[in-house]
């Protein structure tokens, strides 16, 4: 029967042309500004690590002075070295990374090659196993490396196509601001969106090109990008010194469960209550411990405008689907005599509303179709846009079938009262109209 009624829809459709090319294009119209939509609000608002998130956690610690304190204010965001470095080596988490972000140049073993400056994190041996940053070749440093200030680094997958040709480099050599790394791993294409462990150098940028560990930069004073905070004057030692009062440091850790959260940061303020008894601290214990989601929801990195253009355009496709609800009721009542043929001749109700529930999903199908290329439109034109998300603003499978569902149960909606209208017309009075 669904042939049947397929051919029907067919040939209905032939017998309007104009009629069905407006709903199709009505029904294209809003479904590709939903997409659109949706698939940018897809690739910012995902969960960037699922399945962990809710394990992993941000810390923030109250160092500053009481200089403009009050009661209840959010912490300094990022840490001093002395605390990172403190909790580091406590090891209360199942895993913990201190990192921080910075530009530092790179010269090229191939004199072919410019130098150039390539972004790069210092971090700590667990960052690798905490943010399952994936393996291409070799693998990370370990906690001895760390110790040791190790001359080594890790390259992102774009890096070494640049440097290497793509080719494993693990035992290369690399000159990294004047100073000679060894390669020891590299990462397979990855890139966390929204860049959650570090949103001071932009939530939606490419991932790092180059990974070292923490202690080999601080040793060799490697400068940092991203946001310093500073109360008080740590003179010619510098903001990155061990007794600089400054925060500059992130310090993630990870936890064996969500249930430990309370645990541990009982600790955090147990450590806080520490310094100050030890006149490190002037504040009372003023902690923070979110997980990832939190730690996105507080910072806003969803921009306003992208959810505010979701609603927009779901108000446009209902718009569409109106007009499309009224096309095809006009389309129905115009149909009233062959629809009271086919009740005399037999076809119930049921297959009657069938009959056009399979029109209005045939229309779906192709206002689908419009609507992808619309969709595949816009999206281009998001891309040229000068935001940082813009590159991410691609169609992908999930949002591919998303659109088929969208469309075809959008037209089913819009055909559910054209369709009981058609079930409800009277053989009767439309023979005898006839």
């Amino acid at each position: 029967m669904i042939a049947y009624y397929l051919q029907l829809a067919l040939r209905s459709f032939r017998n309007a042309p104009v009629l069905t090319a407006l709903m199709v294009l009505a029904m294209g119209l809003g479904i590709g500004a939903c997409m659109t939509t949706l698939t940018v609000y897809h690739a910012l608002a995902g969960d960037p690590i699922p399945g962990k998130s809710a394990r992993l956690f941000d810390v923030q610690i109250d160092a500053a002075n009481m200089i403009g304190y009050k009661a209840g204010d959010e912490p300094t965001f990022q840490l001093t070295r002395f605390d990172a470095e403190a909790l580091l080596r406590a090891k209360r988490a199942q895993r913990q990374v201190m990192m921080s972000g910075a530009d530092i140049p790179v010269q090229p073993a191939d004199p072919a090659i410019k130098p150039f400056f390539a972004s790069a994190r210092y971090t700590s041996a667990d960052f690798f196993a905490m943010f399952e940053a994936p393996f291409r070749y070799g693998s990370g440093w370990d906690a001895q490396a760390d110790a040791a200030q190790a001359r080594v680094v890790v390259l992102s997958k774009s890096l070494n196509d640049r440097l290497f040709g793509g080719e494993n480099s693990v035992g290369r050599e690399l000159v990294v601001r004047r100073e000679s790394m060894r390669v020891i791993g590299v990462l397979d294409s990855w890139r966390p969106v929204p860049h959650y462990f570090d949103l001071t150098r932009g939530a939606y940028l490419d991932a790092e090109d180059l990974y070292l560990p923490i202690a080999t930069a601080l040793q060799l004073k490697f400068g940092t990008s991203g946001n310093t905070n500073c109360w008080g004057d740590y003179g010619a030692r510098g903001p990155r010194d061990l007794s600089s009062p400054c925060a500059w440091a992130q310090y993630w850790v990870e936890l064996a469960s969500p249930a430990d959260a309370p645990a541990f940061r009982d600790y955090l303020v147990q450590y806080s209550e520490e310094q100050r008894r030890a006149g490190r601290f002037e504040r009372p214990a003023n902690v923070r411990l979110r997980n990832v989601t939190d730690h996105l929801v507080f910072h806003q990195v969803l921009p306003g405008d992208v959810r505010l253009q979701v609603w927009l355009a779901f108000g446009f496709l209902l718009v569409c689907l109106t007009n499309t609800v009224g096309l095809l009721l006009a389309k129905c009542l115009r149909r009233s005599g062959e629809i009271g043929v086919r009740r005399a001749l037999g076809a119930t109700r049921g297959a009657i509303f069938a009959q056009f529930l399979v029109e209005a999903g045939t229309l779906g199908l192709a206002g689908a179709a419009v609507g992808l290329l619309l969709a595949g439109a816009g999206l281009w034109l998001v891309r040229q846009s000068p935001a940082d998300y813009a590159p991410l603003a691609q169609l992908d499978g999930p949002m591919l079938a998303l659109t088929l569902a969208l469309a075809f149960g959008a037209s089913l909606l819009a055909g559910l009262l054209p369709a009981w209208r058609a079930a409800g017309v009277t053989p009767a009075r439309q023979l005898k109209a006839q």
